[in-house]
């Protein structure tokens, strides 16, 4: 029994010590990683050397400013990835079969879907949900997946779909584009706009790192080496901006359908719907594959619907666009 307590012993040792390298790789610094594993950095330091002398070899270069993993340090820390979620997952599978829905959850989100989708459902969810503990954060689509992978993140809400052999994802709704129309653009007089109407003259869009923006250039046929007239890069990815930009400068630009339910009605006005196939954006949860928490997944996923239109969890007569 003394031999078997031992043996625990070192064995949860080494799983904060794979925490440890995790949250030096995630946060390049040993003084962050040591903040957000709530130790001291000589403790931090301390496990990490520990580590790599049992190992015999070295997992990070100390000399690069930020310190970076070695080539084998690299092929350790996915293995501790692996190592430490699996070791996670027996509380969760014990959740599951208590049916319990509870815990900490990490949700991404990506930034055209979540000033408008989040508070749909966000009272409902944790008034229903008591003791589940949300954390909420915007993410470009790349960066949301880095994160899912690494980890740093549970689940994530954003366009589907993705077709990555390790994530797993579950459509949530349909949501369909529209164009927003300045009143001096030739489109303006058109009661309903086909898609081969479309091109980059006076089209605003989002800047590099949007999935939303692909998206848009996909739908209008346009190219990256197109000019366009009025193009602009807004770092924070605010369609708000856009739709501004129309009403200031002139042009147009596609906005998702969420985005228009809180509209005024002057600035329904200028809205522009098309015909069918109407372009859509396919939207849903996404989790690797080795999350258990079921329930969890479930208890959103029905949430979410259960406060949308029922028009948007069908895509009939629609052309779903990949981005």
């Amino acid at each position: 029994m003394l031999g078997l307590f031992f043996y625990l012993k070192f064995y949860a040792l080494t799983l904060v010590q794979l925490e440890y390298i995790i949250a030096l790789d995630n946060y390049r610094h040993f003084a962050l990683a040591a903040e957000k594993c709530f130790v001291t950095q000589p403790t931090l330091s301390m496990q990490i050397q520990k580590l790599e002398d049992s190992l015999g070899v070295l997992i990070f270069d100390r000399s690069k400013h930020p310190v970076q993993p070695t080539e084998i340090g690299k092929k350790i820390l996915d293995q501790a990835r692996v190592t430490l979620s699996e070791s996670q997952r027996i509380k969760e599978i014990i959740d599951e079969e208590k049916q319990d829905i509870k815990g900490n959850i990490r949700i991404g989100v990506i930034p055209t879907l979540a000033p408008y989708l989040i508070p749909l459902f966000i009272s409902s969810f944790i008034e229903k949900y008591p003791y589940i503990n949300l954390q909420i954060s915007e993410h470009m689509t790349d960066s949301l997946i880095d994160l899912l992978r690494k980890d740093q993140l549970d689940i994530g809400i954003l366009v589907t779909p993705l077709k990555e052999a390790d994530l797993k994802e579950i459509p949530l709704f349909y949501e369909e584009f529209s164009a927003y129309v300045s009143h001096r653009h030739p489109m303006f007089d058109q009661e309903k706009i086909k898609v081969e109407d479309l091109n980059a003259d006076g089209l605003w869009i989002l800047n590099e790192g949007h999935c939303f923006r692909q998206q848009t250039l996909n739908i209008c046929n346009v190219k990256h080496s197109d000019r366009f007239n009025n193009r602009v890069l807004y770092e924070s990815g605010s369609l708000e901006a856009l739709k501004k930009l129309v009403d200031k400068r002139g042009g147009y630009t596609l906005i998702p359908e969420l985005f228009t339910f809180d509209m005024t009605k002057d600035d329904k006005n200028k809205l522009r719907h098309f015909a069918e196939p109407i372009p859509t954006r396919e939207v849903g949860l996404v989790v690797k594959k080795s999350f258990v928490k079921n329930k969890m997944i479930k208890a959103l996923k029905d949430e979410i619907n259960l406060m949308l239109p029922p028009t948007l969890l069908s895509k009939k007569n629609m052309n779903v666009i990949k981005f």
